[in-house]
């Protein structure tokens, strides 16, 4: 009788011992993955992803304030644009959603459409590998059937280089905007873009200006739901840029959530 009651006892110990490292487990919450780093304007732009468990939760990217501060007034003009920074994302972060590349063109003077023509960053996250980014040359300047709702895939000219169809650059893609946005009489803040080639999404895009930035406050932008994203892929389910005062940076998250069993 006695030792029946000691194994009663051990069981529920062990049982409870269980549940309490299974909450510690919870508790200490997801991981970092870190990924690449460039310079860019003297600081360091870096990528990473983040993992609960066995599964990737999150990824995005650091944006020192010193890159933001630190940008020149003035830049050089060049066709096609060349990018202040080309970063990796782990390659966790790829094998889980899809999204392979980050890339950074710092817009000393903005660029047309007119709400755009206010210094500002673009941040393009894309969900094809490196060799297919740099293939993309605007030649076959075929639309999607179907664009987010509420927005819009413009034809713009711009003098000197002429009309862009969809708004295609070279060795970035053809860019879709909040059409309530493209046709405002003010300059914008803060949206979020999505590319095009051959008629299928394959980036996601922060434009943010460095005004908001310099505000040294967190701030979201809509994700819209994108048709035709590759189904195989994770698209993300939000976006938040989380500022750290301590690091004197924000953290561009992007949440893709877990996925069922």
């Amino acid at each position: 009788m006695r030792q029946a009651a000691l194994v009663r006892r051990s069981t529920r110990i062990a049982g409870r011992t269980l549940v309490v490292l299974g909450m510690a487990a919870c508790a200490e919450g997801p991981t970092l993955i870190q990924g690449d780093c460039a310079t860019v304007h003297g600081s360091e732009i870096c990528t990473w992803g983040e993992r609960l468990g066995d599964q990737v939760v999150a990824f995005g990217a650091t944006i020192p304030v010193g890159a933001v501060e630190n940008a020149p007034a003035d830049t050089p003009m060049s066709w096609p644009p060349v990018a202040n920074a080309r970063i990796a994302l782990p390659a966790a972060v790829t094998t889980a959603t899809g999204f392979t590349l980050l890339t950074v063109f710092w817009e000393a003077h903005g660029h047309p459409p007119g709400p755009y023509l206010t210094p500002h960053f673009d941040f393009h996250f894309y969900g094809i590998s490196a060799e297919q980014v740099d293939a993309i040359d605007c030649v076959d300047l075929g639309k999607p059937a179907e664009l987010a709702a509420g927005y819009e895939l413009p034809d713009v000219s711009i003098p000197e280089i002429g009309d862009l169809i969809g708004l295609c650059v070279p060795t970035m893609g053809m860019h879709s905007l909040p059409g309530d946005q493209l046709r405002s009489s003010e300059l914008f803040e803060k949206t979020m873009v999505v590319g095009y080639d051959r008629g299928r999404p394959i980036f996601i895009e922060p434009m943010i200006t460095a005004e908001t930035l310099r505000r040294r406050q967190s701030f979201t932008v809509d994700l819209p739901t994108v048709p035709g994203w590759p189904a195989e892929q994770r698209y993300p389910t939000s976006f938040h840029a989380e500022y750290d005062s301590v690091g004197q940076m924000h953290r561009f998250v992007f949440s893709v959530g877990a996925t069922t069993p």
